[in-house]
């Protein structure tokens, strides 16, 4: 089977940064489930082909025979589902990596109506398959040509409007170029040195890289430290903290906030403090210390603490694990402000 780099990548962010418990890879339909939902299908299938032409000029379904063939030709690139709070969260992504910017057949015009057929035909076998009516939906490039980038913004609402007729509430996004290395590209390489799953091969081709790129090796008593793919990629970049709007606020304590921390950019005043209940609790709103010295626990893992140690000025700390973000008890914007502060 052919293996894209890009799909390797989304499904490491699906699964680390997304907390996707189940992630798989050019998930299809099969011909022998029984869908359903069907007449609502080919009404949504004529309409979005009679929208996007009378509108644009687009001929989504060219060559189609009919919903059938659309839905047996489906692959959805990386599927991903997160189980979380009695909730469940069902993204459904197409990612395509194009090295001159993405162009399907000879027009930009043929582009964006491939790109549109995409994410309809997601949205189809969401319903079709799992009767799911709500997820997000997303299409991503690393590198999508201004011209065409602005016809897809021209339109992408409409995608959305003709799915809601249909009782359809999924979030449509297009990830690409800048917004491609701050929210999949960047969080993902903040995590590198956390995952060993070998069949995670863009990760695993950047570990190996580190190896061989004039890194220091790293020792045992060192283990936290995270890798970085270059120099350059070596922290994600914090103006505007926009990077972080994807990851989880447990993510970013248990990469950023460990990375200052292991980067000697606090103070041993407030490394001090870190250790008390008191000021963890005035500075990152969580109710235990943020901080917890390994020699006082004699090494033992302690429960609402990362198993992980961090490495402080040559100590190793236990660092909390105890960040909610829901609306009576949200730590997030605690914990942006201390990370902007301290850039």
């Amino acid at each position: 089977m052919k293996i894209e780099i890009g799909e390797s990548l989304v499904l490491s962010w699906l699964k680390h940064i997304k907390g996707c418990q189940m992630v798989q890879t050019n998930w299809k339909v099969s011909s022998q489930w029984s869908l359903g939902h069907m007449d609502v299908l080919e009404k949504l299938m004529e309409r979005s082909s009679a929208f996007f032409m009378d509108k644009y000029g687009y001929d989504l379904y060219k060559g189609s025979s009919g919903l059938k063939q659309v839905l047996t030709q489906a692959e959805i690139d990386v599927m991903g589902v997160s189980f979380e709070n009695e909730e469940q969260n069902v993204y459904a992504v197409e990612v395509a990596f194009h090295e001159s910017g993405l162009i399907y057949g000879s027009t930009k015009g043929e582009t964006v109506a491939r790109v549109i057929k995409k994410f309809i035909r997601a949205a189809m076998c969401l319903y079709g398959c799992f009767n799911i009516s709500c997820g997000t939906i997303i299409f991503a490039s690393p590198k999508i040509t201004p011209s065409v980038m602005s016809e897809f913004n021209t339109c992408k609402d409409d995608i959305s409007v003709v799915l809601k007729e249909f009782g359809l509430d999924y979030e449509i996004r297009i990830i690409a170029n800048q917004d491609f290395s701050e929210r999949i590209l960047e969080p993902v390489l903040s995590v590198l040195g956390d995952v060993e799953d070998t069949s995670e091969l863009f990760m695993r081709s950047l570990q190996m890289y580190n190896m061989f790129a004039g890194k220091k090796p790293r020792q045992k008593t060192e283990k936290q430290e995270s890798a970085r793919a270059t120099e350059k990629l070596n922290t994600i970049e914090y103006d505007g903290i926009g990077g972080f709007e994807e990851m989880k606020i447990g993510q970013i304590a248990n990469t950023v906030l460990r990375g200052f921390l292991e980067e000697g950019k606090v103070t041993k005043e407030e490394v001090e403090k870190m250790q008390t209940k008191q000021y963890s609790k005035e500075i990152f709103d969580i109710q235990f210390p943020l901080l917890l010295k390994v020699e006082a626990t004699d090494g033992n893992k302690q429960t609402r603490y990362y198993a992980k140690s961090v490495r402080i000025n040559g100590d190793e700390y236990f660092l909390c694990s105890e960040w909610f973000e829901v609306s009576a008890n949200n730590d997030r914007p605690y914990l942006l402000k201390w990370i902007a502060l301290h850039q």
